[in-house]
């Protein structure tokens, strides 16, 4: 049994998240050459198979994203990173430097 045994077309693009991917199925699967369209479409398949099974890990990511970490293991590194940057302080704004 392949992927594609158990997925349709709907439903492949339904499981895509961005409408963007979804498009690009839509696009592959016109336009591809009947004879390859199996590979192209157990590709997709795949690729909807590796979403489904992150599907927990990314609503946690995306959680995290919009409560942000916890305070007591937030260490502001803004300070090294503008200093590894080459950022001077003393610039004055609009004026490159040179």
């Amino acid at each position: 049994m392949t992927a594609r045994d158990t997925w349709t077309v709907d439903r492949l693009h339904h499981a895509l998240p961005h409408s963007t991917s979804r498009q690009q199925l839509l696009a592959d699967v016109n336009l591809t050459p009947l004879d390859e369209l199996p590979v192209v479409l157990d590709r997709w398949a795949q690729a909807a198979e590796t979403l489904q099974a992150a599907a927990g890990r990314i609503a946690a990511a995306r959680a995290q994203a919009v409560s942000g970490p916890p305070c007591e293991d937030t260490d502001d590194r803004t300070a090294d990173i503008q200093h590894d940057a080459g950022h001077r302080g003393d610039r004055q704004p609009g004026r490159g430097a040179a």
